[in-house]
């Protein structure tokens, strides 16, 4: 089994790419365990962890003797369903919109970025591919938590499959399994961004990753001065699956599948709410980008 340890994580990113990516859509019957187990030469054990952790999360639905399907209510829209609505809306729609405009401009406060990473590679790969028209510029700002400060989650309630059971030391062990999460998103996302001008896709790329002492209650996108999305992080308790394949429980928030708020500025009107919106939380937002800029 020791080869095999750490796969569970990967495994778990693929299936949420082929959910979000929309390979595996609204209401598809996933394939069975075995064959999951086969095609990814683990045991049947670490798919059954991995469909647990994509459940907790609301990809997935499963009943006993039918299986897994996707989830018809998604925490992030995949790309082939149609845009939201103002009021309640997902990240997708949102994210695709943003890519639409000749100069990308998006500025993000958000704890650890995954949902946002998956949604800007899923723009990547369609300005790859030509589905969508190059941007001319694309300039990203995201706000994270400061490595200084303490994060109030994940905190551990037990653990099963790992010796020992010290809350101190799994609160330490899920610190550095956040940080590595924030560490791994913001590379991966920056990545497949910069690499659209070293491909000389798109002429002008900036993405800029700012710390600051703050830990979000809430994440925040805005598209300047047009619209911009608000949604709470809500605390659950949940297992976390970690690289070695052991199961944590623990106190933590879900960021996919968070509500998120749209609203809209009216140029016609400064004191409407969506135009109070956007200029005050883009006030916010510029006042912590500068205030945090290093010296």
């Amino acid at each position: 089994m020791s080869e095999e340890r750490g796969k569970g994580a990967t495994i778990l990113a693929t299936l949420r790419s082929r959910i979000s990516g929309g390979e595996y859509r609204p209401g598809y019957h996933l394939p069975a365990q075995r064959a999951l187990a086969e095609e990814f030469e683990v045991s049947r054990d670490t798919i059954q962890r991995v469909l647990e952790e994509l459940k907790t999360e609301g990809w997935i639905e499963s009943r006993r003797g039918s299986g897994s399907k996707v989830r018809v209510t998604l925490p992030i829209h995949v790309t082939t369903q149609p845009k939201a609505s103002p009021g309640r809306i997902a990240l997708g729609p949102f994210v695709a919109r943003v890519f639409a405009q000749p100069v990308v401009e998006l500025d993000v406060f958000t704890f650890t970025s995954e949902s946002l990473d998956t949604q800007v590679r899923v723009q990547a790969d369609a300005i790859r591919n030509g589905q969508i028209a190059a941007p001319e510029r694309i300039e990203l700002r995201i706000l994270l938590p400061s490595e200084s400060i303490e994060l109030p989650y994940p905190r551990a309630r037990g653990v099963k499959g790992a010796a020992g059971d010290d809350v101190e030391e799994l609160d330490r062990i899920l610190q550095a399994r956040t940080r590595e999460l924030i560490r791994r998103h913001t590379s991966s996302l920056r990545d497949a961004l910069r690499n659209l001008k070293t491909d000389k896709l798109v002429p002008d790329v900036d993405v800029t990753v700012r710390e600051v002492p703050l830990v979000p209650t809430h994440k925040l996108y805005l598209r300047r001065g047009v619209e911009g999305l608000l949604g709470p992080y809500k605390i659950v308790e949940r297992r976390i699956l970690m690289d070695d394949d052991s199961v944590i429980d623990a106190w933590d928030v879900l960021g996919l599948g968070s509500t998120l708020i749209r609203h809209v500025k009216d140029d016609g009107d400064p004191n409407a709410t969506g135009s109070v919106f956007m200029q005050s939380w883009q006030d916010w937002f510029d006042s912590c980008w500068h205030r945090y800029e290093p010296s």
